[in-house]
């Protein structure tokens, strides 16, 4: 049987956001802050390669304002100093395309959307902390699913469900026992009873969450006490699709705004991050892969 390859184009990277560890940028997002519309205030700098507090504040509370310049990704989430109420303005989560997302995924993409040391990246990681192959007692559920979940190879498990866009990319995806198609941006409701779940994964696909406190809470609602939710991504995107504050903004900066989500969703240990990048002799071996992961708090 032929393999039908979408024409639309593969992702694109988030220019910029990668940085080196002798740039110097300050990365800003229009509007996500600021009390009028049509301002422009700093989220975060990265001076040096590391993460330094903007200057910007909400209410005379400081905005991620960190005691020290943390350099990686591991070091955001330590002390993120979240302000008291949600920072973000709903224009933060706007799209270049407002357009229908069902009929922007209606053609199936049979296409990765990370490059091949990303993908091994991630299945490595995900060997480090899924249960054992196997376990029939466990279940899984891969949100933003499509025809591939880079799961370990031939990982099995009582139940792993996919809920994703496209009809053909789910049914061809060999590691789901079911799955279902939804727009999580029209209803963020997820169709499982609560606690059902020992994993919840995201693969590269937060970015494009218009409605992130309602999918956190409900990934929270469907985790069994103790369940792992993981967040990955890299700096490739469908620019037009992700919101506006993941274009505005770098992969540091996304190590914080995700962190954040869980923090303001609530009921999760404190978030804690790690970039998973492949490195070889000579450096990165591929795109720049990040993960941002929480547990629900146990009874």
């Amino acid at each position: 049987m032929q393999t039908h390859i979408s024409h639309r184009p593969a992702p694109l990277r988030n220019t910029g956001s990668h940085q080196s560890p002798s740039s110097t940028r300050l990365l800003t997002i229009p509007t996500a802050f600021a009390s009028q519309p049509t301002s422009r205030r700093p989220l975060l700098k990265l001076l040096g390669g590391g993460l330094m507090a903007g200057a910007l504040s909400l209410q005379g509370r400081s905005v991620a304002a960190a005691a020290s310049v943390p350099t990686t990704a591991e070091s955001i989430l330590e002390d993120p100093q979240f302000p008291a109420e949600f920072p973000f303005r709903a224009d933060a989560f706007e799209r270049y395309d407002e357009g229908s997302d069902s009929s922007f995924y209606a053609s199936p993409r049979f296409v990765t959307h990370i490059d091949d040391a990303a993908i091994q990246a991630l299945t490595d990681y995900y060997s480090e902390v899924f249960p054992p192959s196997g376990s029939k007692d466990k279940a899984l559920l891969d949100i933003c699913s499509s025809w591939i979940s880079h799961y370990p190879k031939d990982y099995s498990a009582g139940k792993i469900s996919g809920l994703g866009m496209n009809e053909e990319e789910l049914a061809r995806n060999p590691i789901l026992t079911d799955f279902a198609v939804k727009d999580l941006n029209e209803d963020p409701v997820l169709p499982y009873p609560d606690s059902t779940f020992d994993v919840v994964t995201n693969a590269v696909s937060v970015d494009y969450l218009t409605k992130p406190m309602e999918v956190f809470k409900e990934m929270h609602r469907v985790l069994k006490p103790g369940g792992l939710a993981v967040m990955s991504f890299s700096n490739r995107c469908f620019p037009t699709k992700a919101v506006s504050i993941w274009t505005s903004t770098g992969d540091l900066d996304h190590v914080w705004i995700v962190g954040s989500y869980f923090h303001y969703a609530g009921g999760y240990d404190a978030p804690a991050a790690k970039e998973i990048t492949k490195k070889g002799l000579l450096g990165q071996k591929g795109d720049p892969m990040y993960v941002v992961y929480a547990r629900k708090q146990a009874i």
